[in-house]
C-alpha cells in the first residue's frame, strides 16, 4: 500500500512517442484488500482494512477505506475510529504470496524473463526483446492489465518510461487501475512537476533537510547543483542521486534475480511492557523463527539487527556484525540481548528481573549479510578448538545446540510449525 503523493495533473496525455520506453513498472492496486474482495465478492464497494486487533497496524486498505483517511502503518485502533463501519480482516500472508506468485508467473513472466520483483505486489519489466513480437510497450501494458483483471479479479497500474525511476513514478500517478506513458523526452518535465516526496527515497527527514535549504519541490531541486546538494544532505552520493532524479535520470538496470538481503521476525505485545522477560521472550521466539528459516534455505547470516517499537510508536534499531556467520538461534539470541541492553542503556549483566527504562510495544530481529551455507567458510574460534579437543566425542557445545535445533526442525516439518519450541 503506497502512501506516495499523486498529482491529478500528472494523469494527462504526455504524448505517444514510445521510442526507448522499454521499462514497465507494474504495481498492484490495494493488493491485500483487493485479493480479499476477490475471494469475498460480497465485500465489493465496502471499506476493507487489513489489520485486526487493538495492538496491530493497518497493512492495507481498499480505496473505499482510504477515503476515510486510513493509510498503511496506521494503528488499527485509529482506523476503527476513522471508519467504524469498516470491514477489518486479519493478514493472510500465505494467501497473498501465493496469489502474487501466480500473477507474476502466469502473466508477467510470459512476456519476458527480464522481470525484477521488488515486493509481493510490484516489479519492473524490461520489454526490449519482447517488442519484436509486441511492437509497442503500451500494448504489453494494456494486455497485462486486462489479463490480471480477467484472471484474478484484481487490478494493477502500469507506468511506462525509459528508466526505472520515471516508470515507478508514472505507475504511482496512474493509480488506481490506470496506465501512464512518459516519453523519454518528457521525463524531466514529468518529474519536475512533482512534490519532493514524489521521488522514491525522499522521506520526511530528507524532505525537512531540503526544506531548510529552501527546496520545496522537485523543480527547485533541479535548479541546485551537486555541490549545494552535498552541503544540504551531507552526502556526496545522496546529492548525486538527487540531482539525477530531479532531471529524470536513472542508470539502474533491471536485475531479474534479486538476492535476499535479510530475514526477520517481529511481534507486537498485547500490552506495552517494561518487563525484560517478556521482551526477551519475543526476541528468543524471533531468533528461533529466523534461524529455522536460514537453515531451511541453506543460508547463514553475519549481521543481526534488533528492532524495538515504543509505546509512542517511535522505533529504534541496532545492528551488529558477528565474527562468524551463523544459522542457529543459540548464537543469534545472546547477541540480540546484548544489542537490546546497549539500545536501552542497560548494563551487560542486566538480568530477567530488570525493569526497562521505556515501555516496549513491539520487539523483533532480523539477520542479514546472508550467504550460501555450503560455500561459506567458517573459521572456528580458539574456544571452539580448545573445547573440541577436551570434549567427549570432540563435539562442541555450539555443535550440540545446532543439532538440537535441527532436530526441532524435523519435528516441526512432521507435526507443524507450532508443534514444539525452545523455552525463553
Amino acid at each position: 500500500m503506497s502512501n506516495a503523493p499523486r498529482l491529478e495533473a500528472a494523469k494527462r496525455d504526455w504524448g505517444h512517442d514510445e521510442t526507448g520506453c522499454t521499462v514497465l513498472h507494474i504495481d498492484m492496486d490495494a493488493f491485500y484488500a483487493s485479493l480479499e474482495v476477490a475471494r469475498h465478492p460480497e465485500l465489493k464497494g465496502k471499506p476493507v482494512i487489513i489489520g485486526t486487533g487493538q495492538r496491530s497496524v493497518v497493512s492495507a486498505a481498499s480505496y473505499e477505506a482510504r477515503r476515510y483517511g486510513i493509510n498503511s502503518a496506521m494503528p488499527a485502533s485509529r482506523a476503527r475510529q476513522l471508519c467504524p463501519n469498516g470491514v477489518f480482516l486479519p493478514v493472510d500472508m500465505a494467501y497473498y504470496r501465493m496469489m502474487s506468485h501466480r500473477i507474476m508467473h502466469e502473466v508477467f513472466l510470459t512476456i519476458t524473463d527480464r522481470f525484477e520483483q521488488v515486493s509481493v505486489d510490484e516489479g519492473y519489466m524490461d520489454v526490449s526483446a519482447a517488442l519484436l513480437a509486441w511492437k509497442r510497450p503500451s500494448a504489453i501494458g494494456a494486455w497485462i492489465r486486462r489479463e490480471v483483471a480477467e484472471r484474478f479479479h484484481v487490478t494493477c497500474s502500469v507506468g511506462i518510461a525509459c528508466n526505472k525511476l520515471v516508470a515507478k513514478m508514472a505507475s504511482t500517478n496512474a493509480k488506481p487501475n490506470g496506465m501512464l506513458l512518459i516519453p523519454a523526452a518528457k521525463s524531466a518535465e514529468f518529474v519536475q512537476m512533482m512534490p519532493l516526496r514524489g521521488i522514491p527515497g525522499i522521506g520526511p527527514s530528507l524532505e525537512r533537510r531540503l526544506n531548510d535549504w529552501g527546496i520545496h519541490s522537485v523543480a527547485e531541486l533541479a535548479q541546485c547543483d551537486v555541490v549545494t546538494l552535498t552541503r544540504a544532505t551531507g552526502s556526496p552520493a545522496a546529492a548525486q542521486g538527487l540531482w539525477a532524479a530531479s532531471h529524470g535520470l536513472d542508470s539502474r538496470e533491471i536485475t531479474p534475480v534479486r538476492e535476499e538481503k535479510s530475514i526477520g521476525s517481529e511481534e507486537t505485545l498485547m500490552t506495552d511492557t517494561r518487563d525484560m522477560r517478556q521482551v526477551c521472550a519475543l526476541l528468543r521466539s524471533a531468533c528461533d523463527d529466523v534461524a529455522s528459516s536460514l537453515r531451511r534455505r541453506g543460508l547463514v547470516a553475519r549481521t543481526v539487527t534488533v528492532k524495538l517499537r515504543f509505546a509512542d510508536l517511535s522505533y529504534q534499531t541496532r545492528s551488529h556484525t558477528m565474527e562468524r556467520p551463523v544459522d542457529c538461534a543459540s548464537a543469534l539470541y545472546p547477541e540480540c540481548v546484548r544489542q537490546l541492553c546497549i539500545m536501552l542503556g542497560l548494563p551487560a549483566t542486566a538480568g530477567p528481573l530488570t525493569r526497562l527504562p521505556k515501555e516496549i510495544r513491539l520487539a523483533g530481529m532480523s539477520a542479514s549479510g546472508l550467504s550460501e551455507a555450503v560455500s561459506t567458510a567458517v573459521q572456528p574460534s580458539l574456544d571452539d578448538v580448545l573445547e573440541e579437543t577436551n570434549a567427549p566425542g570432540n563435539e562442541t557445545q555450539s555443535a550440540r545446540l545446532r543439532g538440537a535445533e535441527q532436530a526441532l526442525d524435523a519435528v516441526r516439518r512432521k507435526f507443524g510449525r507450532h508443534a514444539a519450541s525452545f523455552g525463553a
